[in-house]
Protein backbone atom coordinates (compact mmCIF):
# COMPACT_ATOMS: atom_id res chain seq x y z
CA UNK A 1 0.00 0.00 0.00
CA UNK A 2 0.63 3.56 -0.23
CA UNK A 3 3.02 2.80 -2.91
CA UNK A 4 5.30 0.29 -1.11
CA UNK A 5 6.41 -3.00 -2.23
CA UNK A 6 6.21 -5.69 -0.23
CA UNK A 7 8.87 -8.77 -1.35
CA UNK A 8 6.83 -11.70 -1.34
CA UNK A 9 8.89 -15.32 0.17
CA UNK A 10 10.61 -17.99 -1.93
CA UNK A 11 8.59 -20.81 -1.58
CA UNK A 12 9.98 -23.99 -0.76
CA UNK A 13 9.48 -27.67 -1.54
CA UNK A 14 7.51 -28.68 1.91
CA UNK A 15 3.63 -28.67 1.88
CA UNK A 16 2.13 -27.27 5.12
CA UNK A 17 -0.31 -30.67 4.88
CA UNK A 18 2.53 -32.94 4.77
CA UNK A 19 4.03 -31.01 8.06
CA UNK A 20 0.69 -31.27 9.76
CA UNK A 21 0.61 -35.37 8.42
CA UNK A 22 4.26 -35.94 10.19
CA UNK A 23 2.84 -34.25 13.43
CA UNK A 24 -0.35 -35.97 13.74
CA UNK A 25 1.86 -39.70 13.54
CA UNK A 26 3.89 -38.65 15.59
CA UNK A 27 1.59 -37.93 18.31
CA UNK A 28 -0.62 -40.48 17.88
CA UNK A 29 3.12 -42.77 18.06
CA UNK A 30 4.10 -40.61 21.40
CA UNK A 31 0.77 -41.23 22.60
CA UNK A 32 0.55 -45.09 22.03
CA UNK A 33 3.89 -45.67 23.55
CA UNK A 34 3.55 -43.81 26.87
CA UNK A 35 0.68 -45.48 27.54
CA UNK A 36 1.83 -48.95 26.62
CA UNK A 37 4.71 -48.36 28.81
CA UNK A 38 3.04 -46.95 31.36
CA UNK A 39 0.08 -49.29 31.86
CA UNK A 40 1.33 -51.78 29.69
CA UNK A 41 4.63 -52.29 31.23
CA UNK A 42 4.13 -51.17 34.43
CA UNK A 43 6.95 -48.16 33.84
CA UNK A 44 6.33 -45.63 36.09
CA UNK A 45 6.64 -42.20 33.83
CA UNK A 46 4.92 -38.70 34.62
CA UNK A 47 1.60 -39.22 32.23
CA UNK A 48 0.47 -35.62 33.01
CA UNK A 49 3.62 -33.64 31.80
CA UNK A 50 4.48 -36.20 28.70
CA UNK A 51 -0.04 -35.39 28.14
CA UNK A 52 0.98 -31.86 28.09
CA UNK A 53 3.91 -32.25 25.36
CA UNK A 54 1.80 -34.37 23.12
CA UNK A 55 -0.96 -32.14 23.99
CA UNK A 56 1.19 -28.80 22.66
CA UNK A 57 1.51 -30.52 19.17
CA UNK A 58 -1.65 -31.56 18.73
CA UNK A 59 -3.13 -27.80 19.33
CA UNK A 60 -0.48 -26.58 17.38
CA UNK A 61 -1.50 -28.73 14.42
CA UNK A 62 -5.38 -27.69 15.19
CA UNK A 63 -4.23 -24.26 14.90
CA UNK A 64 -2.27 -24.60 11.66
CA UNK A 65 -5.38 -26.68 10.16
CA UNK A 66 -7.71 -23.97 11.37
CA UNK A 67 -5.36 -20.92 9.74
CA UNK A 68 -4.97 -22.85 6.31
CA UNK A 69 -5.19 -23.19 3.81
CA UNK A 70 -2.60 -26.94 3.85
CA UNK A 71 -2.06 -26.54 0.32
CA UNK A 72 0.29 -23.95 0.36
CA UNK A 73 4.04 -24.82 0.21
CA UNK A 74 6.07 -22.87 3.11
CA UNK A 75 9.08 -21.10 2.39
CA UNK A 76 12.47 -22.63 4.27
CA UNK A 77 12.61 -20.84 7.08
CA UNK A 78 9.47 -21.68 8.07
CA UNK A 79 9.47 -24.94 7.50
CA UNK A 80 12.45 -24.99 9.87
CA UNK A 81 10.85 -23.04 12.65
CA UNK A 82 7.95 -25.99 12.44
CA UNK A 83 10.73 -28.63 12.49
CA UNK A 84 12.33 -27.24 14.99
CA UNK A 85 9.84 -27.72 17.26
CA UNK A 86 8.92 -30.94 16.27
CA UNK A 87 13.28 -31.35 17.80
CA UNK A 88 12.51 -29.24 20.61
CA UNK A 89 9.28 -31.21 21.68
CA UNK A 90 10.44 -34.76 21.21
CA UNK A 91 13.58 -33.61 23.44
CA UNK A 92 11.27 -32.73 25.77
CA UNK A 93 9.11 -35.96 26.22
CA UNK A 94 13.30 -37.52 25.87
CA UNK A 95 13.96 -35.55 29.12
CA UNK A 96 10.70 -37.19 31.09
CA UNK A 97 11.26 -40.46 30.00
CA UNK A 98 14.96 -41.28 30.43
CA UNK A 99 16.65 -38.96 28.28
CA UNK A 100 19.40 -41.05 25.66
CA UNK A 101 18.09 -43.93 27.89
CA UNK A 102 15.12 -44.43 25.87
CA UNK A 103 15.20 -46.28 22.45
CA UNK A 104 13.09 -44.31 21.17
CA UNK A 105 15.64 -41.45 21.10
CA UNK A 106 16.37 -41.90 17.39
CA UNK A 107 13.60 -40.57 16.25
CA UNK A 108 15.46 -37.37 16.78
CA UNK A 109 16.66 -37.97 13.54
CA UNK A 110 13.33 -37.43 11.94
CA UNK A 111 12.96 -34.40 11.60
CA UNK A 112 16.66 -34.08 10.11
CA UNK A 113 16.15 -36.50 7.68
CA UNK A 114 12.82 -34.00 6.45
CA UNK A 115 14.83 -31.67 6.18
CA UNK A 116 17.48 -33.19 4.28
CA UNK A 117 15.10 -34.21 1.32
CA UNK A 118 12.83 -31.41 0.98
CA UNK A 119 14.73 -28.27 2.43
CA UNK A 120 17.77 -26.01 1.93
CA UNK A 121 21.91 -27.16 3.12
CA UNK A 122 21.69 -24.32 5.51
CA UNK A 123 18.28 -25.13 6.94
CA UNK A 124 19.49 -28.68 7.34
CA UNK A 125 22.57 -27.70 9.08
CA UNK A 126 21.02 -25.46 11.28
CA UNK A 127 18.54 -28.09 12.25
CA UNK A 128 20.84 -30.56 12.72
CA UNK A 129 22.72 -28.24 14.79
CA UNK A 130 20.03 -28.08 16.90
CA UNK A 131 19.10 -31.96 17.25
CA UNK A 132 23.29 -32.47 18.34
CA UNK A 133 22.86 -29.70 20.65
CA UNK A 134 19.27 -31.22 22.08
CA UNK A 135 21.10 -34.80 22.44
CA UNK A 136 24.25 -33.51 24.34
CA UNK A 137 21.92 -31.71 26.98
CA UNK A 138 19.93 -35.77 27.14
CA UNK A 139 23.39 -36.92 27.96
CA UNK A 140 23.71 -35.20 30.80
CA UNK A 141 20.17 -33.71 32.22
CA UNK A 142 17.35 -36.40 32.05
CA UNK A 143 14.30 -37.68 34.67
CA UNK A 144 15.82 -41.46 35.69
CA UNK A 145 13.91 -43.94 33.28
CA UNK A 146 12.10 -45.95 36.04
CA UNK A 147 13.58 -49.75 35.54
CA UNK A 148 11.70 -52.12 36.81
CA UNK A 149 15.15 -53.85 38.96
CA UNK A 150 16.02 -51.01 41.72
CA UNK A 151 19.50 -49.21 40.86
CA UNK A 152 19.80 -50.83 37.55
CA UNK A 153 21.86 -48.21 35.11
CA UNK A 154 23.21 -48.06 31.81
CA UNK A 155 26.66 -47.98 31.72
CA UNK A 156 28.63 -44.21 31.01
CA UNK A 157 30.50 -45.90 27.85
CA UNK A 158 27.48 -47.67 26.54
CA UNK A 159 25.61 -43.94 26.69
CA UNK A 160 28.52 -41.89 25.24
CA UNK A 161 27.92 -44.58 22.25
CA UNK A 162 24.77 -43.95 22.16
CA UNK A 163 25.49 -40.25 21.78
CA UNK A 164 28.18 -40.57 19.39
CA UNK A 165 25.77 -43.09 17.05
CA UNK A 166 22.84 -40.32 16.85
CA UNK A 167 25.67 -37.73 16.20
CA UNK A 168 27.30 -39.14 13.62
CA UNK A 169 23.90 -40.37 12.06
CA UNK A 170 22.74 -36.43 11.88
CA UNK A 171 26.32 -35.54 10.28
CA UNK A 172 25.41 -38.00 7.53
CA UNK A 173 22.40 -37.12 7.07
CA UNK A 174 22.89 -33.59 6.89
CA UNK A 175 25.78 -33.92 4.64
CA UNK A 176 25.34 -37.19 2.17
CA UNK A 177 21.68 -37.78 1.69
CA UNK A 178 21.53 -33.01 1.90
CA UNK A 179 23.74 -33.47 -1.19
CA UNK A 180 21.79 -36.37 -3.06
CA UNK A 181 18.55 -34.45 -2.50
CA UNK A 182 20.06 -31.20 -3.98
CA UNK A 183 21.43 -33.31 -6.82
CA UNK A 184 17.96 -34.18 -7.43
CA UNK A 185 16.53 -30.90 -6.86
CA UNK A 186 19.32 -29.42 -9.12
CA UNK A 187 18.10 -31.73 -11.77
CA UNK A 188 14.59 -31.75 -11.41
CA UNK A 189 15.00 -27.41 -11.53
CA UNK A 190 16.84 -28.11 -14.98
CA UNK A 191 14.32 -30.29 -16.48
CA UNK A 192 11.61 -28.27 -15.57
CA UNK A 193 13.89 -25.63 -17.33
CA UNK A 194 14.50 -27.62 -20.31
CA UNK A 195 10.37 -28.52 -20.60
CA UNK A 196 9.40 -24.49 -20.29
CA UNK A 197 12.15 -23.93 -23.00
CA UNK A 198 10.75 -26.70 -25.33
CA UNK A 199 6.89 -25.84 -25.19
CA UNK A 200 7.80 -22.51 -25.95
CA UNK A 201 9.43 -23.60 -28.90
CA UNK A 202 6.34 -25.50 -29.55
CA UNK A 203 4.07 -22.71 -29.22
CA UNK A 204 6.16 -20.36 -31.94
CA UNK A 205 6.03 -23.62 -33.85
CA UNK A 206 2.20 -24.00 -33.50
CA UNK A 207 1.98 -20.20 -33.99
CA UNK A 208 3.46 -20.03 -36.75
CA UNK A 209 1.90 -22.90 -38.35
CA UNK A 210 -1.78 -21.16 -37.29
CA UNK A 211 -0.10 -17.94 -39.15
CA UNK A 212 0.46 -20.08 -42.41
CA UNK A 213 -3.03 -21.14 -42.40
CA UNK A 214 -4.79 -18.32 -41.98
CA UNK A 215 -2.46 -16.54 -44.44
CA UNK A 216 -4.00 -19.25 -46.77
CA UNK A 217 -7.54 -18.85 -45.71
CA UNK A 218 -7.34 -14.87 -46.74
CA UNK A 219 -5.66 -14.88 -49.87
CA UNK A 220 -8.83 -16.45 -51.60
CA UNK A 221 -10.61 -12.83 -50.51
CA UNK A 222 -7.82 -10.98 -51.10
CA UNK A 223 -7.48 -11.94 -54.61
CA UNK A 224 -11.25 -11.30 -55.07
CA UNK A 225 -11.17 -7.90 -54.06
CA UNK A 226 -8.12 -7.26 -56.00
CA UNK A 227 -9.65 -8.61 -59.00
CA UNK A 228 -12.73 -6.38 -58.24
CA UNK A 229 -10.92 -3.02 -57.58
CA UNK A 230 -8.78 -3.44 -61.08
CA UNK A 231 -12.28 -4.02 -62.68
CA UNK A 232 -13.47 -0.71 -61.25
CA UNK A 233 -10.22 0.69 -61.99
CA UNK A 234 -11.35 0.21 -65.62
CA UNK A 235 -14.21 1.72 -65.75
CA UNK A 236 -13.68 4.59 -63.23
CA UNK A 237 -12.37 7.39 -65.55
CA UNK A 238 -9.02 8.45 -64.87
CA UNK A 239 -10.21 11.91 -63.84
CA UNK A 240 -13.25 10.87 -61.91
CA UNK A 241 -13.74 11.71 -57.96
CA UNK A 242 -13.16 7.82 -57.72
CA UNK A 243 -10.16 6.87 -59.78
CA UNK A 244 -7.70 8.21 -56.73
CA UNK A 245 -9.46 5.46 -53.74
CA UNK A 246 -9.58 2.53 -56.63
CA UNK A 247 -5.91 3.14 -56.91
CA UNK A 248 -5.44 3.42 -53.01
CA UNK A 249 -7.61 0.25 -52.95
CA UNK A 250 -5.39 -1.80 -55.08
CA UNK A 251 -2.02 -0.70 -53.86
CA UNK A 252 -3.19 -1.88 -50.27
CA UNK A 253 -4.75 -4.89 -51.45
CA UNK A 254 -0.95 -5.92 -53.39
CA UNK A 255 0.34 -4.79 -49.48
CA UNK A 256 -2.15 -7.17 -48.06
CA UNK A 257 -0.85 -10.01 -50.51
CA UNK A 258 3.32 -9.17 -49.74
CA UNK A 259 2.26 -9.60 -45.48
CA UNK A 260 0.34 -12.89 -45.91
CA UNK A 261 2.97 -14.23 -48.56
CA UNK A 262 5.69 -13.44 -45.79
CA UNK A 263 3.00 -15.04 -42.82
CA UNK A 264 3.04 -18.43 -45.02
CA UNK A 265 6.77 -18.75 -45.39
CA UNK A 266 7.96 -20.59 -42.85
CA UNK A 267 11.40 -20.45 -42.14
CA UNK A 268 12.36 -24.22 -43.16
CA UNK A 269 10.53 -23.19 -46.66
CA UNK A 270 13.14 -20.14 -47.08
CA UNK A 271 15.74 -22.27 -48.07
CA UNK A 272 13.74 -24.71 -50.45
CA UNK A 273 12.59 -27.50 -48.10
CA UNK A 274 9.37 -29.09 -46.89
CA UNK A 275 8.97 -29.45 -43.41
CA UNK A 276 9.52 -32.70 -42.14
CA UNK A 277 11.76 -34.47 -44.80
CA UNK A 278 15.07 -35.67 -44.67
CA UNK A 279 18.00 -33.81 -45.65
CA UNK A 280 22.01 -35.30 -46.35
CA UNK A 281 24.21 -34.82 -43.42
CA UNK A 282 26.01 -32.14 -44.71
CA UNK A 283 22.86 -30.05 -46.00
CA UNK A 284 21.33 -30.42 -42.61
CA UNK A 285 24.26 -29.45 -41.14
CA UNK A 286 24.23 -26.48 -43.33
CA UNK A 287 20.84 -25.48 -42.42
CA UNK A 288 21.16 -25.95 -38.89
CA UNK A 289 24.32 -23.14 -38.71
CA UNK A 290 22.62 -20.63 -41.47
CA UNK A 291 20.66 -18.63 -38.23
CA UNK A 292 24.41 -18.57 -36.60
CA UNK A 293 26.27 -17.23 -39.71
CA UNK A 294 25.92 -13.87 -39.06
CA UNK A 295 27.79 -13.63 -35.89
CA UNK A 296 30.62 -12.69 -37.82
CA UNK A 297 32.80 -15.70 -37.81
CA UNK A 298 32.89 -18.02 -40.55
CA UNK A 299 31.51 -21.40 -39.91
CA UNK A 300 33.10 -23.84 -42.03
CA UNK A 301 31.46 -27.37 -42.43
CA UNK A 302 32.95 -30.19 -43.78
CA UNK A 303 31.09 -33.98 -44.29
CA UNK A 304 33.01 -36.90 -45.53
CA UNK A 305 32.71 -40.42 -45.60
CA UNK A 306 35.24 -42.73 -43.42
CA UNK A 307 36.32 -45.05 -46.05
CA UNK A 308 34.82 -47.18 -49.24
CA UNK A 309 32.55 -49.05 -47.46
CA UNK A 310 30.88 -46.37 -45.58
CA UNK A 311 28.25 -46.40 -47.42
CA UNK A 312 25.91 -43.56 -48.91
CA UNK A 313 25.64 -40.09 -47.11
CA UNK A 314 23.02 -40.69 -44.33
CA UNK A 315 20.01 -38.74 -44.46
CA UNK A 316 18.73 -36.79 -41.21
CA UNK A 317 14.67 -35.36 -40.51
CA UNK A 318 15.06 -32.38 -39.66
CA UNK A 319 13.48 -32.91 -35.89
CA UNK A 320 13.05 -29.67 -33.97
CA UNK A 321 14.70 -30.62 -30.95
CA UNK A 322 17.78 -32.06 -32.78
CA UNK A 323 18.03 -28.49 -34.41
CA UNK A 324 17.66 -26.46 -31.38
CA UNK A 325 20.69 -28.89 -29.80
CA UNK A 326 22.83 -28.34 -32.55
CA UNK A 327 22.08 -25.19 -33.03
CA UNK A 328 22.89 -24.55 -29.17
CA UNK A 329 26.54 -26.29 -29.34
CA UNK A 330 27.13 -24.29 -32.80
CA UNK A 331 25.57 -20.58 -31.30
CA UNK A 332 28.11 -21.76 -28.09
CA UNK A 333 31.15 -21.97 -30.56
CA UNK A 334 30.49 -18.97 -32.50
CA UNK A 335 30.68 -16.77 -28.89
CA UNK A 336 33.99 -18.46 -28.04
CA UNK A 337 35.52 -18.06 -31.37
CA UNK A 338 38.56 -16.23 -31.83
CA UNK A 339 38.16 -15.85 -35.85
CA UNK A 340 35.79 -19.26 -36.92
CA UNK A 341 33.89 -22.32 -36.16
CA UNK A 342 34.45 -25.68 -37.66
CA UNK A 343 31.98 -28.48 -38.18
CA UNK A 344 33.58 -32.03 -39.69
CA UNK A 345 31.30 -34.59 -39.68
CA UNK A 346 32.19 -38.26 -41.20
CA UNK A 347 30.27 -41.27 -41.45
CA UNK A 348 30.77 -45.01 -41.67
CA UNK A 349 28.50 -47.97 -42.03
CA UNK A 350 27.60 -48.12 -38.37
CA UNK A 351 27.97 -44.84 -36.70
CA UNK A 352 28.15 -41.14 -37.62
CA UNK A 353 30.01 -38.51 -35.84
CA UNK A 354 30.08 -34.46 -35.76
CA UNK A 355 32.83 -32.24 -34.27
CA UNK A 356 32.19 -28.62 -33.52
CA UNK A 357 35.21 -27.07 -32.38
CA UNK A 358 36.44 -23.44 -32.12
CA UNK A 359 39.59 -21.56 -31.70
CA UNK A 360 38.64 -19.38 -28.47
CA UNK A 361 40.16 -20.33 -25.36
CA UNK A 362 38.43 -23.87 -24.93
CA UNK A 363 36.64 -25.38 -21.49
CA UNK A 364 38.18 -24.65 -18.35
CA UNK A 365 39.66 -27.83 -17.35
CA UNK A 366 38.04 -27.81 -13.60
CA UNK A 367 34.59 -27.93 -15.63
CA UNK A 368 35.15 -30.60 -18.23
CA UNK A 369 34.00 -33.21 -15.92
CA UNK A 370 31.51 -31.80 -15.05
CA UNK A 371 29.57 -29.97 -18.78
CA UNK A 372 26.40 -31.54 -19.54
CA UNK A 373 25.32 -31.06 -15.77
CA UNK A 374 22.64 -28.13 -14.88
CA UNK A 375 23.61 -25.16 -13.67
CA UNK A 376 27.58 -25.69 -14.46
CA UNK A 377 28.94 -22.61 -16.67
CA UNK A 378 32.14 -20.78 -17.25
CA UNK A 379 30.36 -17.64 -17.25
CA UNK A 380 27.51 -17.30 -14.71
CA UNK A 381 28.94 -13.66 -13.82
CA UNK A 382 28.22 -13.05 -17.90
CA UNK A 383 24.76 -11.79 -18.32
CA UNK A 384 23.17 -14.05 -16.67
CA UNK A 385 23.96 -17.47 -18.34
CA UNK A 386 23.03 -19.89 -16.13
CA UNK A 387 24.76 -23.29 -17.20
CA UNK A 388 21.67 -24.59 -19.16
CA UNK A 389 22.42 -24.92 -22.66
CA UNK A 390 24.78 -27.64 -22.59
CA UNK A 391 22.32 -28.99 -20.59
CA UNK A 392 19.95 -28.90 -22.77
CA UNK A 393 21.19 -30.06 -25.64
CA UNK A 394 22.89 -33.17 -24.25
CA UNK A 395 19.54 -34.08 -22.97
CA UNK A 396 17.69 -33.69 -26.41
CA UNK A 397 20.27 -35.09 -28.19
CA UNK A 398 20.32 -38.13 -25.71
CA UNK A 399 16.74 -38.62 -26.18
CA UNK A 400 17.40 -39.25 -29.96
CA UNK A 401 19.78 -41.61 -28.71
CA UNK A 402 23.28 -39.38 -29.51
CA UNK A 403 26.26 -39.53 -27.06
CA UNK A 404 28.66 -36.49 -25.99
CA UNK A 405 31.76 -35.31 -25.84
CA UNK A 406 33.35 -31.90 -24.47
CA UNK A 407 37.43 -31.66 -24.39
CA UNK A 408 39.76 -29.09 -25.40
CA UNK A 409 41.89 -28.99 -29.01
CA UNK A 410 45.77 -29.48 -28.58
CA UNK A 411 46.05 -26.24 -30.53
CA UNK A 412 43.82 -24.37 -28.67
CA UNK A 413 39.67 -23.95 -28.18
CA UNK A 414 37.10 -26.18 -27.45
CA UNK A 415 35.43 -28.97 -29.14
CA UNK A 416 32.32 -31.17 -29.21
CA UNK A 417 31.92 -34.34 -30.12
CA UNK A 418 28.48 -35.82 -31.54
CA UNK A 419 28.14 -39.78 -31.89
CA UNK A 420 25.29 -41.62 -33.42
CA UNK A 421 24.43 -45.15 -34.37
CA UNK A 422 23.63 -44.67 -38.23
CA UNK A 423 20.99 -46.90 -37.85
CA UNK A 424 19.48 -44.58 -35.23
CA UNK A 425 20.46 -40.94 -37.10
CA UNK A 426 18.42 -42.70 -39.99
CA UNK A 427 15.83 -43.45 -37.93
CA UNK A 428 15.63 -40.54 -35.59
CA UNK A 429 11.77 -39.85 -36.23
CA UNK A 430 11.83 -43.12 -34.02
CA UNK A 431 14.33 -41.35 -31.34
CA UNK A 432 11.52 -41.18 -28.09
CA UNK A 433 12.23 -45.01 -27.37
CA UNK A 434 16.33 -44.02 -26.57
CA UNK A 435 15.12 -41.78 -24.08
Amino acid sequence: MNGERRTQPVLGRLRLRTLISIRWAAVLGQSAAILLVHYGLGYTLPVFHCAAAIGASALLNVVLTLRGPLGRHLPDYHAVLYLAYDVLQLTALLYLTGGLNNPFALLILAPVIVSATALSRPATIGLGGLAVAALTLLAFFHQPLPWPAPGFALPEYYMLGVWQALVIGILFIAAWVGSVSEEARTMSDALVATQVALSRAQRLSELGALAAAAAHELGSPLATIAVVAKEMRREVPKDGPLAEDVALLIEQSDRCREILAQLSRRPDQSQGFEPGRFMPLGQFLDFVAEPYRNEGKPIVIQAAAAGESAGPEPEIERVPEVIHALGTLIQNATQFAGSAVRIEAQWGASEIGIEISDDGPGFPPLLLDRLGEPYVSSRKDQGGHMGLGLFIAQTLLGRYGARLAFGNRREGGARVTVTWDRATAEGIAGGDEHE
